[in-house]
């Protein structure tokens, strides 16, 4: 008998919160520590921010090329946020998960329905809660970047995405980053291992069946 060599398909990790919740450091941390697991690159029409780089936190693209790929069904998944379009394209993500690479997204409740929608067995969606409303507020306003009258939408926001909780496969109250990364590794680690991922192996078991 051949040697059993383990191969799978890709996982879509989403991690969606409110912001300021904690959800873009946590994707950071996970990315350092996972070799397997790769950012899946929006694009979006905002302007970039300092310390943005093209290619690499965004693909930063103007309000008509968005909407050509959106009409030629090219995104995977978009939304307008606070006046802004993001948006993910569908064939770097096929051509990761057809390679067994994971594939992380950080994005919002809407972007998950439509994911949901379109590719629901390779979804796996984590959704990140603030430990309480003051906390989300404290590291929304540690943030400096932006007004009070920002802060205040961002926190009405809160409100209405935290509505969203129940769509989500987990959920995950972040008190403590490190915690929290360790959390949604172990997510990650456990959903690799879910038999309709594993390629191949119905013929390996039978082969163990035959005595092979």
């Amino acid at each position: 008998m051949e040697l059993y060599v383990p191969r799978r398909r890709g996982v879509m990790l989403v991690l969606s919160s409110p912001s300021g919740a904690g959800k873009t450091t946590i994707s950071r941390k996970l990315l350092e520590r996972d070799s397997e697991l790769r950012m899946s690159v929006s694009v979006t029409t905002r302007p970039k921010r300092p310390g943005e780089v093209q290619g690499r936190d965004y693909h930063f693209i103007d309000l008509t090329q968005f909407e050509l790929m959106r009409n030629r069904h090219e995104l995977l998944e978009w939304a307008k946020v606070f006046g802004n379009y993001y948006g993910t394209p569908r064939g770097p993500v096929a051509d990761a998960l057809n390679q067994g690479s994971d594939v992380l997204f950080d994005i919002d409740w809407q972007g998950t329905q439509q994911l949901a929608e379109h590719a629901r067995a390779d979804l796996v969606s984590v959704f990140v809660l603030p430990p309480s409303t003051a906390e989300l507020e404290r590291r929304l306003r540690g943030r400096a970047q932006d007004s009070d009258e920002v802060v205040q939408q961002r926190m009405e926001k809160a409100a209405d995405e935290m509505t969203h909780y129940e769509e989500y496969d987990y959920i995950l109250i972040n008190r403590d980053i490190d915690e929290s990364v360790v959390a949604v590794q172990s997510i990650l680690n456990a959903e690799r291992k879910r038999r309709h991922r594993q390629i191949g192996l119905n013929d390996f078991v039978k082969a163990l069946r035959e005595g092979q």
